[in-house]
């Protein structure tokens, strides 16, 4: 559990096109094994520490004729942003993916005065 010290709590989202790799036989797409794609978000406003951040799969394209495997994370998180990591593997084919995601955290306070 994460608890939040200031008073202001934050919530931001945001939606990333990690990858199209149909349109150029990128390694999605024409490769084959363990496949990685790495997206890095920046926050608009840094948190005070980092946030709990949600990921999930928005939109996928991915070929019928092969077995579907997917695995996304949000890794790497600190208080000003977070990458957003897809893999695959195996004959897996994947065209294109979209990925939505919320970072819920503290934020700065201006009416608190640290007088250390």
């Amino acid at each position: 559990m994460q608890k939040f010290d200031g008073r202001i709590v934050g919530v931001t989202q945001g939606s990333s096109l990690l990858f199209s790799d149909f349109a150029d036989d990128g390694p999605m797409w024409a490769g084959a094994g363990p496949r990685e794609s790495r997206h890095p978000v920046r926050f608009d406003q840094a948190f005070t520490a980092p946030p709990a951040v949600i990921v999930g799969i928005a939109m996928w394209d991915m070929d019928r004729e092969t077995n579907i495997r997917a695995h996304i994370a949000a890794e790497n998180i600190t208080a000003e942003g977070f990458e957003i990591v897809f893999r695959t593997w195996g004959d897996t084919r994947v065209a294109r993916i979209r990925a939505d995601w919320t970072a819920i955290g503290a934020l700065p306070d201006d009416d608190l005065w640290d007088v250390r």
